[in-house]
């Protein structure tokens, strides 16, 4: 998950690997990504990988805890 605000609202981002990244995890997150729907990849010369994605549409949407409707009715068990 990103978490920088600005990355969230440019809906981009550039990553890379650190000194302590071993091979073998650095390839599982980078096909992990690769995996994942609505991300673009783009690998840069200097070894960064920059990652794009689109507005989640409604339906993607994550809904806060305040956003939910309480519901009165008693379960129908």
């Amino acid at each position: 998950m990103i978490g920088s605000p600005v990355a969230q609202i440019q809906r981009w981002v550039t990553i890379h690997r650190l000194d302590t990244d071993g091979d073998q995890e650095w390839e599982a997150v980078l096909e992990l990504l690769a995996e994942t729907d609505g991300i673009d990849m783009t690998f840069n010369d200097d070894g960064t990988v920059t990652l794009k994605w689109d507005r989640p549409s409604d339906e993607d949407r994550v809904i806060e805890g305040g956003e939910l409707e309480e519901v009165d009715e008693p379960p129908p068990f």
